[in-house]
C-alpha cells in the first residue's frame, strides 16, 4: 500500500514539474528581445519613448527637445539631444513582455549598437522619411547582418514636409539589398499625414492629436485610397508568394492569399531574413506605434525561435565533460532547466556600485547563486537581480533563459565574459570591439589628482572596451584612445562629472596611424646565434616580405598572413610556428614612426637549426629580428585613418562646402540634391575632420550637418611620413 501512494506521489510531483516546466518555456515564447536601430535624429529614442507610454510604462510622453525621455538618462545625453550610451528598457503589450534597448545612431557610438546587437534576438530599423537611408542606417544594418537578427523598418516622420514612403522603400532595396515587403499605406501626406491602411486586414488605422493612450480609431477605407490599397495588396501577395513556397501554393489556386497565410509567410520570411517588413508613421505625433508593437509581437523571434547559442567547453586541460573534451563546440538551447548560460554585454561602474547587465541563454539564475566567470576561471555570487529600466530598477528573485537583466555582486567580470554553472562551464564568443582611431593625452592638472584621474581611466575603460587606456612609453603620459572625436569628449567629460574636483588637462587629439609594405624584398637571411655559458641559442631563418594583395591600406589594420614553402624539414614544423609568431610580435611597430604593421605577407623559404641549440625561443626570436630588419629594406608606407563623411547643406552652400572638403584633402563620391538641400559625400582623411562641426556651421549659418563612418586606411601624404 505505501509503495502504491510512493508511486502516485512521484507521478503526481513530476506531472506538476512538467506543467511547471511547460508554463515556464509558454513564458518565454511571449518574449522579444529588440533593439532601436538607425541613423542619428531618425527618432529611434522617441519611438521607445512612445513604446512605453502606450504599454503604461509611463504616464507622460517624454521628449527628446525637452531632456525627459527615460532612455536618454545621461546628463550628456540631455544636454546633446542624442543618445550616447545603449539603455534597457522593458514593458508588457499584449500579453508579451518586450525587453528593448535604445541604441546609439552617432558612428563614434557604434560599439555600444555591436555589444547590444550581440545578445539580440531581433531589432526594428527606424528610418527618417524624407531622407530614407543614411549612412549610419546602412552601417547598423550591415552589423545586424552579421549577427543575423532578424529585422522589421519603421519609416518614421511621415507627416514632414518631403516625406515619401515610397521613396524610403526604395532607398532600402537599393541600399540595403533586402526585398522591402511595405504592409501600410499612408492615409494623408506630410502634415496631413493622420494614419494608415493595414494592408492585411483591409483596414484603415487613424489617430487624433490627443495627449491620451485611446487616440487610434480603426474603420473601412476611405474610398479615395480603396483602389491603391487594394493594388498595393495584390503587389505584397504577388512578392510574398515568390518568396515563400506554402504561399506559392495557395497563390497558385485563389490568385490572392488569406490574411492568415500571409501574416504566416512574413513572419517566415522576416525570421529568415530573405525580406523585411515595413512600416510607417510618426512617433513624435503617436501615429503608427501600435502597429509596430503588433508587428514586433507577429514577426520578430522570440528566444525559443532563435538557433541555440552555441560556445566553447572549459575545464581542467585533458579533461572530458558530459558535453565533450575541453574546447569542443557546445550548443545549449534556451531552456529553463538546462545549465545556465548568460554573456555580460554592459558594465556600469557608480559610485553606490556596480551593475553587470547579462542576457540569459539557457538555465535559470537566482539570488543568491554563485556563478563561475568561464573567461578567467573566477567564481562570482549573485546578490541581486534587477529588471531594468534605463537607470531605475526592479527587483527580482530570478531570472530564466531568454531574460535581459542586470546583477548586482559581480565584482570583476568584464563585458564580453561568459557566467555559467560552475558544473557546466561554457565561453562564448564575446562581442567584436572596434579599433581605435582616435588618441589624446589626458593629464590630472595638479598632481594630487594623479592616482585619482588613474582610477577615473580604469572605471571608463571597464564600463567603454573601445575605450582604450595606456602610457605612452617615451613620455610617461597618459594616453587615451576612441572611435571618435566626440566618443572621447564625452569620455572626458564624463569623467569631470562622475569625479567632483577632477579637473583634466586634453592634449590635441592624434589620429592612430598604420605602416604598410608597398615594395617588399626576397630571400632576407637572419642567423640569431647566442652563447652565454650552457645551452645556447641558434636558430637561421630566410624570409621573403611582399605587401598583401589589393590596394595599400584596404585591409583596415588587420591585414598579416604568414606561409612557409620550406622543404626537407631544414625547419621543422613546431619551429615555423615560432617563427610566425615573432613575426606577429614585430608587427607591433613599425620603422617608419613606430607604428603598427599591416598589410603584408611573410614567408618563410628556407632556415637551419641545431641539434642541441634550436628551441621555439631561438625561432621565436629570429622571427622576429628578421621581420624587423627586413621592414627595414622595404619600402613602407604611413597610413592614416579615413572616413567617409556625408555632409547635408543647403543647395547654396553646396560650392563652399566642395572647395572646404578639397582644402581638407577629401576625395569627393558624388552629391545627390534633394529638395532645397543636397548631400556631399567624401572620403577624408579623420586628422583633417578635427573642428569640422564648427566650420560647417561657420560656412552654413548653422543650416549643415555632417555624418562619419570608417573607411579604412590610405598613405598620409609625403610630408607625415
Amino acid at each position: 500500500m505505501r509503495t502504491d501512494v510512493r508511486r502516485t506521489h512521484n507521478a503526481v510531483t513530476t506531472t506538476t514539474s512538467s506543467a511547471a516546466a511547460a508554463a515556464v518555456l509558454a513564458g518565454i515564447t511571449t518574449v522579444r528581445n529588440l533593439g532601436i536601430l538607425a541613423h542619428v535624429d531618425a527618432g529611434k529614442t522617441t519611438v521607445t519613448e512612445r513604446i512605453l507610454f502606450l504599454a503604461g510604462e509611463t504616464h507622460k510622453r517624454g521628449e527628446v527637445h525637452d531632456g525627459t525621455t527615460v532612455t536618454d538618462c545621461h546628463p550628456q545625453e540631455r544636454e546633446r539631444g542624442i543618445t550616447i550610451f545603449a539603455a534597457a528598457v522593458s514593458c508588457l503589450w499584449d500579453g508579451h513582455r518586450i525587453n528593448l534597448i535604445d541604441t546609439p545612431g552617432h558612428v563614434d557610438f557604434a560599439d555600444e549598437v555591436e555589444r547590444s546587437l550581440r545578445v539580440l534576438d531581433g531589432a526594428v530599423a527606424v528610418f527618417d522619411a524624407v531622407a530614407g537611408v543614411e549612412p549610419q542606417s546602412e552601417s547598423v544594418w550591415r552589423q545586424a547582418d552579421r549577427h543575423g537578427v532578424p529585422r522589421i523598418a519603421f519609416v518614421n516622420k511621415m507627416d514632414r514636409a518631403g516625406a515619401d514612403l515610397d521613396a524610403a522603400v526604395a532607398s532600402i532595396r537599393e541600399r540595403l539589398h533586402p526585398v522591402p515587403l511595405a504592409v501600410q499605406l499612408p492615409v494623408g501626406r506630410e502634415g496631413d499625414f493622420t494614419g494608415v491602411v493595414d494592408l492585411l486586414t483591409m483596414r484603415a488605422l487613424t489617430w487624433d492629436d490627443g495627449p491620451g493612450r485611446d487616440g487610434l480609431r480603426e474603420g473601412p477605407v476611405p474610398e479615395e485610397l480603396r483602389a491603391e490599397a487594394e493594388h498595393r495588396r495584390r503587389r505584397l501577395d504577388e512578392t510574398v508568394a515568390g518568396l515563400h513556397p506554402a504561399a506559392l501554393e495557395e497563390y497558385y489556386e485563389h490568385t490572392a492569399l488569406s490574411t492568415a497565410t500571409l501574416a504566416a509567410a512574413l513572419r517566415d520570411l522576416t525570421r529568415s531574413g530573405e525580406a523585411v517588413v515595413v512600416l510607417c508613421g510618426s512617433a513624435y505625433r503617436n501615429r503608427g506605434v501600435e502597429p509596430l508593437l503588433a508587428a514586433v509581437t507577429a514577426y520578430l523571434p522570440s528566444p525559443l525561435d532563435v538557433p541555440a547559442v552555441r560556445g566553447s567547453a572549459v575545464g581542467a586541460e585533458g579533461s572530458e565533460g558530459a558535453e565533450g573534451a575541453v574546447g569542443a563546440e557546445v550548443e545549449r538551447a534556451a531552456d529553463p532547466a538546462g545549465p545556465l548560460t548568460a554573456l555580460v554585454f554592459k558594465v556600469n561602474v557608480t559610485a553606490s556600485g556596480r551593475l553587470t547587465y547579462l542576457r540569459l541563454y539557457t538555465g535559470t539564475l537566482r539570488k543568491g547563486d554563485t556563478v563561475l566567470d568561464a573567461t578567467t576561471g573566477r567564481t562570482e555570487r549573485i546578490a541581486r537581480i534587477l529588471r531594468v529600466q534605463a537607470d531605475s530598477h526592479t527587483e527580482t528573485d530570478s531570472a530564466v533563459a531568454g531574460d535581459i537583466v542586470a546583477v548586482v555582486g559581480v565584482k570583476a567580470a568584464r563585458t564580453g565574459a561568459t557566467l555559467c554553472a560552475p558544473d557546466a562551464p561554457l565561453v562564448l564568443e564575446p562581442p567584436v570591439t572596434a579599433e581605435p582611431v582616435v588618441t589624446v593625452a589626458v593629464e590630472a592638472r595638479r598632481s594630487v589628482d594623479t592616482d585619482r584621474l588613474a582610477v577615473a581611466l580604469a572605471r571608463l575603460a571597464e564600463e567603454d572596451p573601445s575605450l582604450v587606456v595606456r602610457t605612452d612609453p617615451e613620455t610617461g603620459q597618459r594616453v587615451l584612445s576612441g572611435l571618435g572625436e566626440l566618443h572621447l569628449e564625452v569620455a572626458v567629460e564624463k569623467i569631470r562629472r562622475d569625479h567632483n574636483g577632477l579637473e583634466v588637462v586634453v592634449g590635441r587629439p592624434q589620429v592612430a596611424h598604420r605602416e604598410t609594405v608597398e615594395r617588399g624584398v626576397t630571400g632576407h637571411v637572419h642567423r640569431h646565434v647566442k652563447q652565454d655559458g650552457g645551452a645556447g641559442q641558434f636558430a637561421q631563418v630566410v624570409i621573403d616580405v611582399a605587401p598583401l594583395d589589393g590596394p595599400v591600406g584596404a585591409q583596415e589594420g588587420g591585414g598579416f598572413v604568414f606561409a612557409s614553402t620550406v622543404t626537407g624539414g631544414r625547419v621543422p614544423k613546431e619551429y615555423v610556428q615560432a617563427v610566425e609568431a615573432g613575426c606577429r610580435d614585430a608587427l607591433a611597430e613599425g620603422p617608419l614612426g613606430g607604428h603598427p604593421v599591416t598589410g603584408l605577407r611573410v614567408t618563410l623559404t628556407d632556415g637551419a637549426t641545431h641539434s642541441k641549440d634550436s628551441s621555439d625561443l631561438a625561432f621565436r626570436t629570429a622571427g622576429r629580428t628578421a621581420l624587423r630588419d627586413a621592414m627595414r629594406a622595404c619600402r613602407m608606407v604611413l597610413l592614416e585613418p579615413v572616413v567617409e563623411v556625408t555632409v547635408t547643406v543647403p543647395q547654396e552652400a553646396v560650392g563652399g562646402v566642395l572647395g572646404d572638403l578639397a582644402a581638407r584633402r577629401g576625395r569627393v563620391q558624388g552629391s545627390d540634391p534633394h529638395g532645397a538641400t543636397a548631400a556631399v559625400t567624401a572620403v577624408v582623411p579623420l586628422a583633417e575632420l578635427f573642428g569640422y562641426a564648427t566650420a560647417l556651421r561657420s560656412r552654413t549659418q548653422g543650416r549643415g550637418t555632417f555624418t562619419t563612418r570608417p573607411a579604412g586606411y590610405a598613405p598620409a601624404p609625403v610630408a607625415a611620413r
